[in-house]
This record gives structure tokens, sequence and C-alpha cells, in this order.
């Protein structure tokens, strides 16, 4: 738990917690809305021999009804808590966890933008949301023993709408605006997530295939458990819906994946897309100025329903809001938020449209409606199209001000309140090199180097990220020793590549080790030692493996964030005594020490933080280091000249993600664990 909802949790409940009926009371107050009109549906699931299910409707709306149906049998915890936290009511079941959500929603206003631009939505998209919410409603009504909180359901189609609305700022970087603002500190001057959340993805045209085939790898990096993990389905309706992805917890339609004409992949992007003012208030703080007129300062009381033991605690807030947007007050005065796409709610009907569309130029238009105000896209279609597109909703910025830092909030030049057209967004299309790539880095990088697009190109209040990871390095690298075709196996060699380049972030933090004065201490010179014959590779052969990717780990986020770096020698005394105290020596196999575990299934995994087979750990009660974020579901799809798509793809786990009694809970582990393919039918 971030140390800001810390200390806000225990203020409020020293200024308003009241143990009277507390078990009850969440349960009394909750009453859900009225459902959304109850239809009859014509929807058949089935499932193939690895537990993914296939969704054939007569209606798009169909298929979205059989969608939740489908995903809560596979994973209704999730579900759950997704709704809870939407409906405010997380922390109810995930205690301080929950409510640090709830508080996120209150002071967004998710389920307030979700209500007022509900009608915006196209009668398709709505009835899309609806039927989605009817599936979930009905599994509920169907498994009461599975429900953790009373008055949950049924939930509606705004409620889908407003999961939306809550999640997408934090895929660019909104916890790391709202903690420190709680905490009472300035957020930092960079964008993006606070967390290694990665991706790769890429794109090689038929042109420069060796079999005439387009191929798109789709490697969204996320948490292999909770409420953004992926989670795979095909689905066709008899309205002309066929697909087949992933998606996350809460979300009607597949989030990336492929048709029969085109797919996508999606990888974070970190530009500046939140801005942060100053307000000027009055005495009390219940006004601010802006432009030489005293407004009222917005407030709402709110209660969060926190679990702590057997009781759930009400603990009242306040919320805020300005014309910017959400405010926050702390010791230091009044702080609004203002991010991309506020207010918006389409982002749920565009990724709907983009799964139906057709070609390139249908794809583009769709594209163009700048309802996904975050994330690469990296494109791919049977016409043997690719790009890479650096999406954003960008603000339209006056020049003049410092973006990075926090604004004044008393004049209306800084106040946007419009967008840069979808075309002004950095993209490579179809680069006579046939190949594109990201992996969460500058969109300066992207293909050869002499058709990657140029920083200069982009003005400064678009706010561009220049952040590299060792992943771009290596993509980079790799990709230029390519001469000639580039073949499925060349292609998968650089997905799976386990290597790190000494000119990445992740390599100068090593060279800062390696030279770290250890004349006085034997075992950290014995460690470096050992390092100095490290060839470079997390693939579990030479046996500096491990000590390698504990001392890589030891600074994952801040290599990751591009934060400055810390002193090197308590991070490898550190991995020093890591190794040491669990396995009583340096040169630990890979294998033995990195490890995919769930359920059964308890595997060694090769690959390291941001490496292109990213594997992101926890060390474990037995000292080993388990996966829990990285590489999960992975996608290659291809196009073959004058033939029909086909797909293959793996699960970190399976398709029955919290059903340990399945027999999909951890099935395709040893298939993830050694990289290898299932068939997709599609």
């Amino acid at each position: 738990m971030p140390r800001w909802f810390t200390a806000l949790f225990w203020t409020s409940i020293a200024v308003g917690a009241v143990f009277v009926g507390l078990s009850s009371w969440d349960a009394l107050i909750s009453r859900a809305p009225a459902a959304d009109p109850v239809r009859p549906r014509a929807v058949k699931i089935t499932r193939d021999q690895w537990g993914v299910p296939h969704i054939h409707g007569r209606t798009d709306a169909d298929v979205a009804y059989g969608i939740a149906i489908a995903h809560a049998e596979d994973d209704f915890r999730n579900l759950e808590e997704v709704l809870a936290a939407v409906r405010g009511r997380a922390g109810a079941i995930l205690g301080e966890d929950g409510a640090k959500l709830d508080f996120a929603g209150h002071l967004l206003d998710a389920q307030g933008v979700a209500a007022r631009g509900y009608a915006s939505l196209s009668p398709a998209t709505r009835a899309l949301v609806e039927a989605y919410a009817q599936g979930l409603n009905d599994y509920a009504s169907r498994h009461g023993h599975e429900q953790r909180l009373q008055g949950l359901f049924p939930v509606t189609g705004r409620d889908i709408v407003a999961g939306f609305v809550l999640r997408s700022p934090f895929f660019f970087g909104m916890d790391r605006v709202l903690g420190p603002l709680v905490e009472g500190k300035l957020p930092p001057r960079d964008a993006g997530p606070a967390d290694e959340r990665g991706s790769n993805a890429f794109a090689v045209s038929a042109s420069r295939s060796d079999d005439a085939t387009t191929r798109l790898i789709i490697n969204s990096h996320q948490p292999w458990e909770g409420g953004v993990t992926w989670w795979e389905l095909v689905v066709h309706s008899d309205e002309g819906w066929d697909f087949a992805g992933a998606n996350f917890p809460g979300a009607p339609s597949p989030l990336l994946g492929h048709n029969k004409h085109l797919g996508w992949a999606n990888t974070v992007n970190r530009m500046d897309l939140i801005d942060v003012y100053k307000l000027e208030l009055n005495a009390d703080r219940s006004q601010y100025r802006l432009d030489g007129q005293w407004l009222p300062l917005e407030a709402r009381r709110v209660w969060l329903r926190v679990k702590y033991g057997p009781f759930v605690l009400p603990v009242p807030r306040t919320v805020y809001r300005s014309r910017h947007g959400a405010v926050i007050l702390n010791e230091k005065g009044g702080f609004a938020i203002r991010h991309a796409g506020i207010g918006e709610v389409g982002q749920v009907e565009q990724y709907y449209r983009l799964n139906k569309a057709r070609d390139f130029n249908e794809w583009r238009q769709i594209m163009a409606m700048q309802k996904v105000p975050a994330t690469n896209f990296v494109y791919a279609d049977a016409q043997g199209h690719i790009g890479m597109f650096y999406n954003a909703l960008f603000p339209a910025r006056a020049a003049g001000f410092d973006w990075k830092g926090v604004l004044p909030g008393n004049t209306s030049k800084t106040l946007w309140t419009s967008y840069l057209p979808w075309s002004a967004d950095p993209m490579v299309v179809d680069p006579r090199a046939g190949w594109v790539a990201n992996a969460n880095n500058t969109p300066t990088v992207a293909t050869a180097p002499d058709e990657n697009l140029k920083a200069a190109d982009f003005a400064p209040e678009m706010g561009v990220e220049t952040f590299t990871t060792n992943r771009m390095h290596r993509f980079a690298e790799l990709f230029a020793g390519v001469n000639g075709p580039i073949s499925r196996e060349t292609l998968l060699r650089i997905k799976f590549d386990k290597a790190y380049s000494k000119a990445s972030p992740a390599g100068r933090w090593m060279a800062a080790v390696l030279t770290v004065d250890t004349a006085r201490e034997p075992e950290l010179a014995k460690a470096q030692a050992l390092l100095r014959q490290w060839d470079w590779t997390a693939d579990g052969v030479g046996p500096a493996d491990s000590l390698a990717v504990a001392v890589l780990a030891s600074v994952g986020r801040e290599v990751y964030r591009g934060d400055a770096l810390p002193p090197a020698a308590p991070k490898l005394r550190a991995a020093v005594d890591w190794l040491q105290g669990t396995f009583g020596r340096l040169d630990v196999p890979l294998g033995e020490f990195q490890r995919l575990r769930h359920g059964k299934a308890d595997l060694p995994v090769f690959g390291g933080p941001d490496t292109l087979r990213a594997i992101y750990a926890d060390r474990a009660a037995d000292g080993r280091r388990v996966g829990n974020n990285g590489d999960g579901f992975i996608m290659l799809v291809e196009w073959p000249a004058g033939g029909a798509v086909r797909s293959q793809s793996v699960h970190q786990f399976g398709a029955a993600t919290t059903r340990r009694a399945s027999q999909h809970y951890a099935d395709q582990a040893p298939l993830f664990a050694t990289e290898r393919w299932k068939p997709v039918p599609f």
C-alpha cells in the first residue's frame, strides 16, 4: 500500500470512524442502481483444448453477453473487484489497497463522467456494454456463493463505461501525480506509470519477410494476476464481428489481437498528458482565483468503505474540483489536476470499432476518433501495411509555460480545452526497412535509423517522451544485424532475446556495479569477478546469470522510469546477501533461482527485467525470484500472401486464471516457460 494512502486512511479513521453495526453498514447503504433492460440472448460458448472460449452470437451484443459469462467462469474474482472499484466499494473487499482505488474513482468522478457522457455513445456501443453488464448480472445471480459483496449487482452499462474512465489515466501516470500530492509533496516532472509496466510489439511486412508473409507479434506486459491481467478469447457474430485476442476484466471486447484483415499490439507510452496547477486560494480555501475572479471550489463529501479485520469502516473524505479538474488540498496549498481525455467516455467505442475495421484506411479513420488517450499501436494487415503509431491525445498547450512543472492556476492561458489532431501524433508507416517495433521507448527509435522520426519535429509542449529501454536498444541492434529478408525464425529470435545492451540504461547500471570499490569487501570482490565473466544474457547458460539478474532487478523501476540511479555498492551487497543466504553460493543456475509458479506448476523461466523476454518478479518465501509481470499473453499473427490469417498464442498460466480446480489453471505454463506456442483456431 503506498504511503500516501496509508496516511490518508489513518487520518480519516481518527476523524470519522464509528464502530456501530460496521459489519453490515456497507451492505445496508450500498444499493445497486436499477439494471438495464433484460433482453433474450442468442449466444454459444465453446472452448478449445486449452480452455480458451470461442463465443458465437447472433448479434454483437449477444457476443458481449457471452464474453461476460465466459470471463466470469474463468475469473469472477477479478471481475468483482474491478466492478467494486467502479462502484467505490473496492475497500470493502481489499481493505486499504481497494480504498485507494475508491478514492481515485471519487476524485476523478468516474461515475459522473460515465453518466453525463453515456448518451454520446452510439446505440451499438450502448447495446454492447448493456449486454455485457447483463451477462455479469446473470452469472452473479446464478453463483451467489462466489460473491463477496452484498448489493454490488446488478451492474449497468454505465458501470462498464465508468471502468474505462477510471482505469485509463493510470496507464499514463496518474498514480505518480496523486501519490506525492496527497503526501504533501510536488509530483515528479517526468511522465509515466509508477511501475515496470512494459511491453513489446513488432511488425514485419511481406516485402521484407523471406516468404511473402506479413507478421505481427503482440507482447503486452501486464501483471500476471489482478484487474489488468490478460484473458484470451475469440469472438464471432452474425453481424460480422470476428476477432481473436485478449482483454482485461471489465472490457466487453478484445483490446488487442487480430481479425481476418488486420491486427495490432499495444505498448504503454509515457508522454506528458497530465498537468498540475497551483491554485490561488482565499483564506478559508473555499474559493480559487481565475482571471481575476473568485470562483467557488466545489466540495463533495464521500465515504470510503474500508475492510479492516471483520469490520468495514466508514471513512469520510472530501473531494474537490475546479474548472481544471480534480483538486488536492495539502499543506502546500491547492493543486488541480487536468489530464488528457478528461470527461471522455468513448474509449470503449473506439476499441469496439477497431475490432471490426476491414482495412488500413478504415482503421486509421477510427483511430482519428481520439478516444483512446494514450498507448502505442503497432499495426499490421493482410495487404502488407505496417506501422508504429505513438497514439496520444495531446493537449493544445500554449507556448511559453513549463508544462512539466507545476503551472499557475490563476490564468486561463494555461487551461487548455482542446487537442491536437491525431495526424499530429508521431507515427512511422510502411518504412522501406520493412519493420517497426516499440518497447516503451521514445518514438524516435521505431525502425531503421535513416527512417526514424526526429525529436525536433515535435513541439516541446507535446511532451513526447525521450525514454529508452534495454529492449529498445536490443531490437535496434538485432534488426540492424539482419542483412536481407527477415524470416519467421529471426523475428522470434528477436522477440525472445534475453540479452542486455551495454549502451542501455541497464548496461550503464551494470558498469556502475563493476566499478564499485571492493578492496575491503572480499565478498563483493568475488561477486564482481563473477559478473565480469557474464556474457550479458539471462539465458540460464552461464554461472553469473542469477547474480546479474538480481543486480539488475534491484533498480528495475528506476531504470524503467529513467530515475536517478542509487549508489551501487549497497545494491551489490543486497544481491550477494540474497544469493548467499538462500543458496550458500553466488553461481546459482538461473533456472533454480528464477521460477514460474502457479498451482502445481513450478518451472524454471529465463529472461530478466527489461529484456525482450521480460520477466519481472518478487522474492518468494523460499528466496527464489518468482515471476509476476512481464511477458504474459503473447500472440504471433501471420498473413501469408494470398492466404488466410493464422495465429498462435501462449499465456503464462492458462485460460482459467483464478480457478485452481480447473485443468486450465496452469496448463499453458510449460509452453510459456519453454517459449512454445499453441494454435489459435479462427
